[in-house]
């Protein structure tokens, strides 16, 4: 298999937990000694990183070759109908932003929000209209280099199908869709099965032209709630095959996609590292 030019970024959600230190510089620099090179900077709880400390991540990450996103905090709900909460959620996202901007990371990942008691169609224009709000002032500010990341979401209760993700990205330009393999086996009540089950998440983004995809990697246990849906109980480690990633590598180099896979399993970099030997037994050289 020709794989000339392919390019796949594997690494953690955070810092390894093999970091002593526990600073983002020092899991930049743990990533890369473990042979891994993409790191997620975890905003989740609140945006604690200066603009000074996002240059410095950055110029060391770009140093040792490591890719760099960021993932916002998790109080965000575009689909609020309460002008305060939205304002807030938007902050936090721009935030966030303007750390991955001053880091040189490409992604700012975010979760959208949920339907409370909105439609499905009202839910997904909210959305829609924050996401163009924000990149326009993105756009201000300068910062329009940052792809805004719609996360797929696990559970019925919150807005980010697959669909809706897509569509948001073909309606708005600069968003980008974050494709969370086991939050889509969650929603789908283990719909990922085998390789024709990826293949066909791939044939569905193609209308994107994506030159680069950026996805999380975990296992996770869901509850069926009827046949075809699911909710997201808890992550597992990868081992569990919930869903199985070997479909996924195989079709990945079948595609030659150039891709980011980032390791939320509960053993972070331990898992981005089993990736790793996925991808190399078939074929890739890191």
């Amino acid at each position: 298999m020709d794989l000339g030019g392919l390019v796949i970024y594997l690494g953690p959600a955070g810092v390894p937990l093999a970091s002593k230190e526990r600073s983002t510089i020092a899991g930049v620099r743990c990533t890369a000694e473990l042979g891994l090179n993409a790191l997620e900077c975890e905003f989740v709880r609140r945006v604690g990183m200066s603009n000074e400390m996002a240059k410095e991540v950055g110029k060391i990450a770009k140093e040792l070759n490591v890719r760099l996103s960021v993932h916002c905090p998790y109080f965000v709900n575009l689909c609020s109908q309460e002008k305060e909460k939205l304002e807030a959620s938007k902050k936090r996202i721009l935030d966030s932003v303007e750390r991955a901007h001053f880091m040189g990371a490409d992604v700012a990942v975010f979760h959208p929000g949920f339907y409370g008691n909105l439609t499905h169609e009202q839910a997904y224009e909210a959305v829609k209209q924050s996401c163009k709000d924000l990149i326009e002032r993105m756009r201000l500010r300068k910062m329009d280099g940052v792809g805004l990341g719609l996360e797929t979401m696990g559970k019925q209760s919150t807005f980010g199908s697959l669909g809706e993700t897509i569509g948001i990205c073909k309606e708005v330009r600069g968003c980008m869709p974050v494709v969370d393999w086991a939050h889509l086996n969650c929603r789908s009540a283990g719909g990922l099965k085998g390789q024709e089950d990826y293949a066909k998440i791939f044939d569905e983004l193609k209308p994107l032209k994506l030159k680069h995809l950026h996805t999380h990697v975990t296992g996770a246990e869901y509850t069926e709630v009827e046949k075809g849906r699911g909710n997201e109980k808890h992550h597992l480690t990868i081992d569990a095959k919930k869903p199985d990633f070997i479909p996924l590598v195989k079709e990945i180099l079948k595609r030659k996609i150039d891709i980011t896979l980032i390791s939320e399993s509960p053993t972070l970099e331990q898992d981005a590292l089993v990736l790793r030997r996925m991808f190399e037994k078939h074929g890739y050289e890191f």
